[in-house]
């Protein structure tokens, strides 16, 4: 059967080449006689040529409805819908279909005034249009539905309001969300496959698993678009995105291997690679009931977060806390390895060191019930992690599962419990503050929640001032690393391949639903 499935993989990787080659002889075509790498210029009769850029994209999806699941990251990725608000790469929210708001004096009431934008068939961004967008949302995007329990106000067709039944802090950073883009409802025949938007670009084919191809949106209403089209490829094998990246058949991708990045970053003549911190976290939480104060800090002295993200290749960044150290509310402090020190914390907790290499108390081995899933990564930095304990004269055990939310985390049953999510939904520390350190989160049975950290996570919830939560967040977090309740151990790094001259694919921006925008670019 094993190899009934080898011969199938590599059908499949043979099969992608060839469409790939076969898409690629006939965007050459059809561009009569442009250049070799696509690139604008003069042809032989003097007519300029078009730009056209091709990228390599991992994940498939059957349809481009802006608001369905999560279709709307990818559409935004292919510069075909825009939101209300956007995140630059300082994680800064800034305005974009919107270009300027206000909020009320008790913080319930939001008004946006609207930029002169259009969407791609000439019909102008109304207010009235908007808020049917977030009303459509609310009823087929369950994650949204809350959006049904806002008022929504038109003043004219640029002004409108919307007023939340208690203080929403977050609502900046909830119109940056990519299923929130805007589309033309009324002039949209087709959701599945070309929705009207106002991005830089318009949908011109679409094949889930083939390709996907954009033009230029001739009305775009925001600035010159640089290139004339874009193909993205669907390429799920890591391989077949490297061989074609040095074939030349495409331009660029993200989500670069650590063995794919030694290739690229030996040749900087032909490639340029991105490396930057993104926004999902490893991280670990100590079990307090299960682990005394000391033996807990033994612990966070001993992991090492620099030497698991040199092991992992440079696929991940060591992290201090949840958060970027650029965001204004990642900046924590964490003590520096010290194994000498935490083998001082034991002998003082009681224990002694045994002719076996490992500590005991009363005759007890001091053991720890590591809990981690396969996947990303974590099977390996619970080996790593068992290897740096046990050089301190800790005993690890390891314990895989393969469905965490319903055994360890559920149960309280560890002593260490490994895991990932994406800390930074958009820009503002709430749902990873809220997720993680709440009274009824499903980390409560790790011991840290309390009641004064549940105070400081209300205060979170309903501050309007963006210094302010930056400083409670900051404040919330220390107390889990002061607390030695929780150790942070990884971002993953966002790393991205471009050939020479290839410019803005969002590549120093932390969230993966940006792509390209009217300033991409090939030269």
């Amino acid at each position: 059967m094993k190899y009934v499935k080898k011969f199938c993989k590599l059908v499949l990787v043979v099969s992608l080449i060839m469409c790939l080659a076969a898409c690629t002889k006939d965007s050459a075509e059809s561009s009569a006689g442009a250049a070799s790498n696509s690139q604008a210029g003069e042809g032989q009769n003097g007519t300029v040529q078009p730009k056209t850029m091709k990228m390599a994209v991992s994940f498939f999806y059957p349809s481009l409805d802006v608001h369905k699941d999560y279709y709307g990251w990818y559409t935004s990725i292919y510069g075909v819908s825009e939101t209300l608000f956007r995140i630059g790469d300082d994680l800064s929210i800034q305005p974009l279909l919107a270009k300027s708001h206000t909020v009320s004096a008790d913080g319930k009431t939001w008004s946006f005034t609207l930029a002169d934008a259009k969407f791609s068939n000439g019909t102008a961004v109304t207010a009235d249009m908007v808020i049917k967008n977030f009303q459509r949302l609310a009823e087929v995007n369950e994650r949204f539905a809350y959006l049904a329990d806002f008022t929504y106000v038109t003043e004219g067709d640029k002004t409108l309001k919307i007023t939340t039944p208690e203080v929403y802090p977050t609502m900046l950073s909830d119109l940056t969300a990519p299923e929130l883009g805007i589309m033309d409802l009324e002039g949209t025949k087709d959701f599945d496959n070309a929705p009207i938007c106002t991005g830089p670009f318009v949908v011109k084919t679409f094949d889930p698993e083939g390709a996907v191809v954009v033009d230029k949106n001739a009305s775009y209403w925001n600035g010159e678009v640089k290139l004339d089209s874009v193909i993205f490829y669907y390429m799920q094998d890591d391989e077949t995105k490297l061989n074609a990246m040095q074939a030349g058949d495409v331009d660029g991708y993200t989500s670069v291997t650590a063995a794919a990045k030694e290739i690229f970053e030996a040749d900087p003549a032909t490639y340029t690679l991105t490396v930057i911190p993104a926004t999902r976290l490893q991280f670990y939480v100590l079990n307090k009931n299960t682990l005394d104060d000391k033996v807990r800090e033994a612990i966070n002295l001993t992991v090492d977060p620099d030497a698991i993200a040199a092991y992992l290749g440079g696929t991940v960044s060591a992290a201090v806390g949840p958060f970027s150290v650029s965001a204004p509310y990642g900046k924590v402090k964490k003590p520096a390895v010290d194994t000498a020190k935490a083998k001082k914390l034991l002998e003082e907790d009681g224990y002694v060191l045994g002719s076996d290499g490992y500590y005991a108390k009363n005759g007890e081995t001091l053991t720890l019930n590591v809990c981690y899933y396969a996947a990303r990564s974590l099977d390996t930095i619970a080996v790593i992690m068992q290897d740096e304990f046990k050089s301190i004269g800790v005993k690890a055990t390891l314990t895989v599962q393969e469905d965490p939310d319903a055994t360890y985390i559920a149960t309280g049953d560890y002593d260490v419990a490994l895991y990932c999510m994406i800390a930074d939904k958009a820009g503002d520390p709430y749902y990873c503050v809220s997720a993680l350190f709440r009274q009824e989160s499903k980390w409560a049975l790790g011991g840290f929640a309390n009641a004064q950290i549940e105070s400081l996570i209300n205060e979170l919830q309903y501050e309007t001032d963006v210094n302010k939560r930056a400083s409670l967040a900051n404040q919330i977090v220390q107390k889990s690393i002061d607390d030695n309740a929780f150790g942070y151990i990884g971002l993953f790094n966002k790393t991205t391949v471009t050939s020479k001259g290839l410019t803005g694919i969002a590549e120093n921006c932390p969230f993966d639903f940006y792509g390209i925008t009217a300033a991409t670019d090939k030269n």
